[in-house]
């Protein structure tokens, strides 16, 4: 931080729970755990309070207390079969299974492989191959996938009912005790793509994970103090009359965000967790009043979607009390209507990837208000650097790579060497990828991106490999794939083509039968011509973003 803020000099002076103290070179928590498992454990305290709100597949919905999410990750640990070490990936939708089966691999003392369920077959199966499981778990919709990618190794598919001899038989001889971890040995893999459209494994260390959660806890504690300082009330006051806070799941659990914030943190509260299967505004909006929903993490796209597609009406949403976003820039006026809509809510924002384990920086309430266009003030235990190409450091308010160091970035990618050495410059600084700039007072500001990717709804879209399978396309000589700005979205993924047949919703299912489909393009343009190039020779996207419109035929 750049200046010293008097409480977060309370919260981490010695002695206290958020203690930082310098290890290795790295700013890091004292009193962290080395192994996610017991913070997990510690979590059993909260007994029989609700944890979960979920819908099986056949749209039955299930209330779980804490006690009964540990009975059943208890159980399934000694099915699993593994040693410390070993990789089990997890693809499933988003539903209890899921949260068991993570929790089960870190209690086996596994590395959890979270793998992306909205993909292809293809793409599912080179995900789980590349980490070479010893087993996945599954759900029944995203077996079958695999099994039609040809993936023909071991899986468990956890929403089929275990038959009570089975049960018995896995469990009759106890699971190893696989010990206490090492705070740098793997915890999770989490997979994200490059500037070349190549799958990638995010190799996330029980230190990389523990100390990203810490830092959002952090974040909270600090507004806790605050609001004790502005009511002349103690924080034991504040946290005595609050009730259970209740989250909404709405990102995607192999997501970080999804994850950290909205699922592992509120695990660690004593939270409730209501899970949307798909998202729905309407949905939305009913599942705020009916499970009074306390917390709302999520893209602006969603919230748009809550003012625009949604009937508010006489919805009453006055159970918010934190709305955060992230993932895309935050529009001035669509903060403004949220603001209207539920003037009692806190809001944030923040920046982060996966590579770093969520956060890197975090704005709430008056911090972020304050300076809404910025992606939140640095966190305390992340070093960040502005760099010009040449790697030369520079001054605050100056444009440059954003690059982060710290206790929370990711070991590597796995098994790829050469991928993590170009990942880090000087050994030791991550690249971002991201452009922007670091003012006086620590916040950050993000103002372009050195990677081809789009950012369409919260989500990653890596140009590269759009290009890739419209290049496989039958008929089409030239493409390029690129974002343009959308009100809805945030940036629409189009692309411009040079083909023999000009269908546009032919390219579009060829994509989104070969990808996922939310990579699929939202527009086909054709152009008569080759596409304009750059001193280079590579296609040049900046002119054919400024041609689009009339490409596309607008006026």
């Amino acid at each position: 931080m750049n200046r010293i803020d008097p409480v977060f000099a309370e919260v981490t002076a010695a002695g206290s729970p958020f203690e930082i103290i310098e290890r290795d070179g790295l700013r890091q928590f004292a009193h962290a755990l080395p192994d996610l498992n017991l913070m997990i454990e510690a979590a059993r305290r909260h007994g029989d309070k609700t944890f979960l709100v979920d819908f099986s597949s056949d749209g039955t919905e299930r209330r779980l207390s804490f006690n009964q999410m540990f009975a059943w990750r208890d159980q399934l640990v000694p099915m699993l079969g593994i040693r410390r070490g070993e990789r089990v990936a997890i693809c499933m939708r988003n539903r209890a299974e899921w949260m068991v089966a993570f929790l089960a691999v870190i209690k086996a003392g596994g590395v959890a492989a979270l793998i992306n369920s909205r993909g292809s077959p293809a793409e599912l199966v080179a995900m789980v191959e590349d980490v070479s499981p010893l087993l996945v778990l599954i759900d029944s919709r995203r077996a079958a996938l695999l099994r039609e990618g040809g993936y023909a190794g071991r899986m468990l598919d956890l929403t089929k009912p275990f038959d009570a001899d089975e049960i018995d038989r896995r469990t009759r001889a106890p699971a190893d005790d696989p010990g206490v971890a090492s705070a740098l040995d793997p915890c999770s893999i989490l997979f994200t793509s490059g500037t070349t459209g190549r799958v990638k494994g995010v190799v996330l260390t029980h230190r990389s994970l523990i100390t990203g959660l810490m830092a959002t806890q952090l974040s909270g504690m600090m507004v806790l103090h605050n609001m004790a300082r502005a009511h002349g009330v103690t924080v034991r006051e504040i946290l005595e009359k609050l009730p259970q806070q209740a989250v909404l799941l709405v990102y995607p659990l192999f997501h970080v965000s999804g994850l950290g914030s909205t699922f592992l943190s509120p695990l660690f509260a004593g939270s409730k967790v209501v899970i949307m299967r798909r998202w729905d505004a309407q949905d939305a909006v009913q599942l705020i009043e009916r499970e009074h929903i306390t917390q709302l993490t999520a893209v602006p796209t969603m919230l748009w979607d809550m003012l625009h597609r949604a009937t508010l009406g006489d919805a009453n949403l006055s159970s918010l009390r934190n709305i955060a976003s992230g993932g895309q820039a935050f529009p001035v006026n669509l903060l403004d209507e949220i603001r209207s809509a539920c003037p009692q809510a806190v809001m944030g924002t923040g920046y982060g990837m996966t590579e770093a384990a969520g956060a890197i920086a975090q704005a709430v309430g008056e911090d972020f208000t304050c300076k809404p266009a910025s992606a939140g003030r640095v966190l305390p235990l992340a070093d960040v650097r502005i760099v010009s190409p040449d790697l030369s450091e520079m001054p605050a308010g100056q444009s440059g790579e954003i690059q982060v160091r710290g206790a929370m970035v990711m070991q590597g990618y796995w098994d790829r060497p050469e991928d993590t050495a170009a990942a880090f410059a000087d050994g030791s600084w991550l690249r971002t990828g991201d452009i922007g700039y670091v003012d006086e007072e620590g916040y950050i500001f993000i103002i372009d991106r050195i990677k081809d990717m789009v950012i369409s709804g919260g989500e990653n879209i890596y140009c590269a490999e759009v290009e890739r399978v419209l290049g496989q396309m039958p008929g089409i000589k030239e493409c390029a794939a690129f974002g343009i700005p959308d009100e809805r979205l945030g940036e629409l993924l189009v692309a411009a083509v040079v083909a023999d047949n000009e269908n546009e919703q032919a390219v579009i299912h060829w994509v989104a039968e070969r990808l996922a489909r939310y990579k699929a393009p939202g527009r086909v343009a054709f152009s008569k011509e080759r596409l304009p190039r750059n001193h280079l020779s590579k296609v040049d996207k900046v002119a054919l973003r400024q041609a689009w419109p009339k490409l596309i035929g607008e006026k």
